[in-house]
C-alpha cells in the first residue's frame, strides 16, 4: 500500500471518529435525564450499606425514591433517626420522631430447655427442613431451628446461634430486616429497642403440648394478662403478646409468668 493510501485511510477514520464524538456529543445533551441535585445530597447522607432494608434496590434506589416523593424521609432502618434529620433538612421537611427498633429471636428453647425427637443429618440450612418429617428434630414445631439461616442473612454480624438457638447483639443491630426475611419459621421480629420485656415464645399449641416440648414455651395461661397493670397483654390462640404502646416496662408480667417465656 502507498503513502498516501495510508493517509487516506487514516483520515477517515479521523473523520468518522470526530463525526461519532459529535453525534454522541449532541445526543447526549438532547436526551439528558434531569437528575435533581438533591438526590446525591440524599445518597451521600445514606450510610451506604446497600442492604436493601427500606425495601428498595439499595442506597441509590432510596435516595431517588425520597426525592420523588415515593419514600418517606426516614426510610432507612439503618441510619436511624440521625441520618432521618440530615435527610430531612436537604428535603425541608421534618423527619419526625423516630425509635429505634431491633431484631428479635421469639424462642428460648435452646439445646438445654426445648425437647428433640431425633438427630438430623444433613444441609444446615432452616429452609432446607421444612422437608424433613415434622419441620425439623426440635419437638417444639414453632421454636429455633438453630441452623442459622438468618445469621448467614444478617449484613451486620448481628446475629449468632448459641446452644441451639438464634441470638441478636442488638448493639450490633441495624434493623435491616433480612433475618426477618431470611427465618422460615417467622420467629424474629423488629421490636422497639427500649423494649424490657418480650415473650420470648411463637408458640401457638394448647398448655400441655407445650409443656411437654419446651420447658420456657408460653402455654397461654393468662396469668400476665391478669396481673399487667397497663392492660398491655393479650393471649390469642394461646400464645401471649405485648402492645408496647401501652406497656411500661414494670415487669410483673416476667415476674408471674409460671413459665418464664417473658424475658
Amino acid at each position: 500500500m502507498s503513502v498516501t493510501g495510508i493517509l487516506i485511510a487514516a483520515a477517515a477514520v479521523g473523520a468518522i471518529g470526530i463525526f461519532i464524538g459529535l453525534f454522541l456529543g449532541i445526543a447526549g445533551i438532547k436526551f439528558a435525564v434531569e437528575t435533581d441535585p438533591r438526590e446525591e445530597k440524599v445518597l451521600a447522607a445514606l450510610p451506604g450499606n446497600n442492604c436493601g432494608g427500606c425495601g428498595y434496590p439499595g442506597c441509590s434506589g432510596l435516595a431517588s425514591a425520597i426525592v420523588k416523593g415515593e419514600a418517606p424521609v426516614n426510610g432507612c432502618p439503618v441510619g436511624g433517626e440521625p441520618v432521618a434529620k440530615n435527610i430531612g433538612a436537604i428535603m425541608g421537611v421534618s423527619a419526625g420522631e423516630q425509635e429505634r427498633k431491633v431484631a428479635f429471636v421469639k424462642c428460648h428453647g435452646d439445646c438445654d430447655k426445648a425437647g428433640k425427637d431425633y438427630e438430623y443429618f444433613g444441609a444446615e440450612d432452616c429452609r432446607m427442613l421444612s422437608f424433613v418429617p415434622a419441620g425439623g428434630p426440635k419437638s417444639c414445631s414453632s421454636g429455633c431451628l438453630g441452623y442459622g439461616t438468618c445469621v448467614k442473612a444478617c449484613p451486620f454480624d448481628a446475629i449468632h446461634v448459641v446452644n441451639g438457638i438464634a441470638v441478636v447483639d442488638k448493639e450490633a443491630c441495624k434493623a435491616c430486616g433480612k433475618c426477618v426475611e431470611a427465618c422460615p419459621k417467622n420467629l424474629i421480629e423488629l421490636v422497639p429497642y427500649s423494649a424490657e420485656h418480650i415473650v420470648a415464645c411463637m408458640s401457638t399449641d394448647k398448655g400441655p403440648v407445650t409443656m411437654k416440648a419446651c420447658q420456657v414455651g408460653c402455654i397461654g395461661c393468662g396469668i400476665c394478662v391478669k396481673n399487667c397493670p397497663a392492660e398491655a397483654i393479650s393471649v390469642n390462640d394461646f400464645h401471649a403478646s405485648i402492645d408496647y404502646t401501652k406497656c411500661t416496662g414494670c415487669g410483673v408480667c416476667a415476674e408471674k409468668c409460671p413459665k418464664k417465656a417473658i424475658t
